[in-house]
């Protein structure tokens, strides 16, 4: 099954205040009448016509609702059977809901008689899926932001005549259950394999689900290491996990023959330890081949740099094939044929995707899309096929301007627009995301993404901050970098050492670098390299994150406090020792590979001081922004309170804003859009740029705890 999903769209903090600068492509005029809006910024903002013609943008303020808002129309996915759409779109209510549309009654671009089968009254639905009888909708939803997801079907196709919207059935119920590794299988329609942590909630066993009935029974037990598990499919057994050792963070790929205890012997359904990774190795089982589980494809990157592809003997843990490595990047996406196994294609990403195609019909359709695209710059993927394949949805995904969804009908070889992701974009200009290379000051090469807010002379410069930090940024439409450029900022993003994807001794050069070390010189390095360019104004620097990219921010204004003019911080942990104290329950097979990579702080209370800004308070020059989620089962509340509250009584300049509906980001668009309105303000009163009007954005829930202690503190 394919998952189509809505990523959530990145939380902004706002800047304040700008004024008129000939060198900048910015322009603003600003007045500070008082306001009776709590928490409100200090000042307002009227913007007046550009002096330049040189903008990467549109002249006129492209609005943030219609930036971070939400879109009108996203992740469709087709029915198994073709004859249905499903989509996610916002509610009369304003809240991201699933829409079906029936094809063949209405054909695809015909959205009046669209139905809405879902009505989530707060908390937008992200993810979307069809199960195999092409009758009912499965998606997930959590509470507030404390990510225990759970798992819903809903009937897509019941009458509806009187107007009545079907009401969802919770098919993993239960205070604190989160469900996760949910396989669905069209040889068994009725099923879904699905872990949840209902019976521990350290660990997630398999449980076998009947989705129309809502009967669900344990199907494969957790020992308490494993973190992933990988099912057969002519089976549909539970024939692969992945165990990862608390004491020294190895990976070890465990394989059963069956997972059938009746009709085989035991020595079929004993689980053996077949492939071990070290700790600083990578590598994982992507999936079964057809001959029933003797052998597999695999991933690692045991004996070179970056990831290889391999077919491996599932018994006796033997290569049989070397199929694909890259010398710069892990191997990416992996397509295989639904029935045969055989492998069809794969892509890698050292800055865009690139693909090799090992089915020559395959490689066809991608040509024909490719060259009948809207943008011979867009990279196209494909989001959902029918069954039998007669019929895709490919979407069209650019760095200057939003994303287009087509149908692919491939035996007519014909594409027909189904929809664009949020039209309301189409009106404006946008600037083009550059990828780049930078040398850190040990002479590795970094990958990063740089948007212009000007085609000539400097700017002030967002140095925007990937989370994680094992992840990475991608090329694409980056709403934040768009607004950023808008309100005349450059915005750069670094694939820092530490970052996914680029093999495993550049993963690991992060290893214990946090903080004062060569994860934050090579954002510093990377800053350095605008100046040097002439992109950047080195007098007006921001740094810009979330999560880890918060834990820059703040890391980057203590030990680099003459670099930055100001910092935003969303989400950002302040002290190691207490976020990792913390973590959920279902993360502790984990924490030792946090603390390999991070640094023993458990132990070592002096590294802990070293690293974690909280500690360094004093440091601090520029003002801070901090945006939290009261929800956040990550990085918790105390985290942002802790060095709001010491910033504030050392009488440096801080704004915080709490959402008390809110968790690891800012879901509701109507606090995405209110933290960005105030970091939008922030920004222009530090940086210069352009600013819209602060207005109270009706729905959201901010609260600021600093003003409160302040009047607690006064009565």
């Amino acid at each position: 099954m394919v998952w189509a999903t809505r990523a959530l769209l990145a939380s902004l903090p706002a800047m304040g205040v700008a004024f008129l600068s000939p060198q900048r492509c910015s322009n603003v005029q600003l007045d500070h009448p008082s306001s009776n809006i709590k928490g409100a910024p200090d000042a307002h903002i009227r913007t007046f016509p550009s002096l330049f013609s040189k903008r990467t943008t549109s002249e006129e303020l492209i609005p943030r609702e219609i930036l971070f808002g939400n879109p009108e129309n996203t992740s469709p996915i087709l029915s198994p059977d073709g004859k249905n759409l499903a989509y996610l779109a916002p509610s009369p209510n304003g809240v991201m809901n699933i829409f079906i549309r029936n094809l063949l009654a209405n054909g695809e671009g015909d959205k009046s008689k669209d139905r809405m089968i879902t009505n989530e009254p707060k908390r937008a639905i992200r993810s979307v899926a069809w199960a195999y009888d092409s009758e009912t909708i499965l998606f997930m939803n959590d509470f507030d932001g404390d990510e225990n997801f759970h798992l819903f079907a809903v009937d897509a196709l019941g009458d509806d005549d009187d107007g009545t919207i079907p009401t969802p059935r919770d098919l993993t119920p239960g205070k604190d259950v989160k469900a996760q590794n949910i396989i669905t299988n069209y040889r068994y329609p009725n099923e879904i394999l699905v872990g949840t942590n209902q019976r521990d909630p350290k660990t997630f066993d398999m449980y076998r689900l009947f989705y129309k009935t809502g009967e669900m029974h344990l199907d494969t037990l957790n020992p308490g290491d494993v973190i992933g598990w990988k099912v057969e499919d002519e089976s549909f057994e539970v024939r692969g996990a992945t165990v990862r050792n608390e004491v020294d963070s190895s990976t070890t790929i465990r394989i059963r023959q069956s997972g059938d205890a009746v009709n085989n012997d035991e020595s079929e359904t004993e689980w053996k330890d077949v492939f071990h990774f070290p700790y600083g190795e990578e590598g994982g089982l992507i999936d079964f081949c057809a001959d029933g589980g003797k052998t597999g494809y695999l991933t690692s990157s045991l004996g070179r740099e970056t990831t290889a592809l391999l077919k491996v003997d599932l018994i006796s843990g033997e290569t049989i094939e070397e199929i694909y490595a890259n010398d710069k990047c892990n191997v990416g996406g992996i397509t295989l044929h639904k029935d045969t196994k055989e492998l069809r294609a794969l892509s890698h990403n050292y800055a865009r995707t690139e693909r090799v195609f090992y089915d020559r019909e395959l490689e066809k359709d991608y040509d024909f899309l490719k060259a009948n695209g809207p943008n011979p710059d867009a990279e196209v993927g494909v989001v959902s096929r029918t069954q039998d394949e007669s019929k895709w949805i490919v979407n069209y995904f650019q760095s200057d301007g939003p994303t287009a969804y087509f149908v692919y009908d491939k035996p007519n070889q014909a594409i027909t627009p189904l929809f664009v992701s949020n039209p309301k974009l189409l009106q404006y200009k946008f600037a083009p995301m550059e990828d780049v290379r930078i040398r850190s000051r040990d002479g590795l090469e970094l990958v990063g993404y740089l948007t212009r807010a000007c085609t000539e002379g400097p700017s002030p410069l967002i140095l925007l901050v990937h989370g994680g930090p094992w992840a990475r940024d991608y090329w694409g439409f980056d709403s934040r970098a768009q607004w950023f450029a808008n309100r005349g900022y450059a915005t750069l993003k670094i694939n820092y050492r530490g970052s996914t994807g680029y093999g495993k001794s550049f993963l690991h050069k992060g290893d214990g670098q946090w903080g004062v070390g060569d994860m934050q010189h090579d954002l510093t390095d990377s800053v350095k390299w605008a100046i040097n360019q002439g992109i950047a104004d080195a007098e007006n620097i921001c740094i810009y994150g979330g999560s880890y990219g918060g834990y820059a921010c703040l890391a980057g204004l203590t030990f680099t406090p003459d670099l930055y003019k100001c910092g935003v911080d969303i989400v950002g942990p302040s002290n190691i020792k207490t976020l990792l104290d913390s973590i959920p329950s279902y993360w502790a097979p984990l924490r030792n590979g946090m603390l390999l990579k991070i640094g023993d702080v458990d132990n070592d209370a002096e590294l802990n001081e070293r690293i974690s800004p909280l500690f360094h308070v004093d440091k601090i020059k520029a003002p801070l922004l901090i945006g939290q989620g009261a929800n956040d089962p990550r990085v918790k509340q105390a985290e942002a309170d802790q060095i709001a509250f010491s910033m504030q009584e050392k009488g440096i300049p801080v704004e915080y804003v709490l959402y008390p509906d809110e968790g690891h980001g800012f879901a509701r668009p109507e606090n995405r859009i209110d933290f960005n309105a105030r970091s939008e303000l922030f920004l222009a009163k530090h940086l210069g740029g352009r600013a819209e009007e602060f207005v109270e954005v009706k729905g959201s829930t901010a609260q600021f705890p600093l003003l409160e202690k302040k009047g607690d503190d006064v009565a």
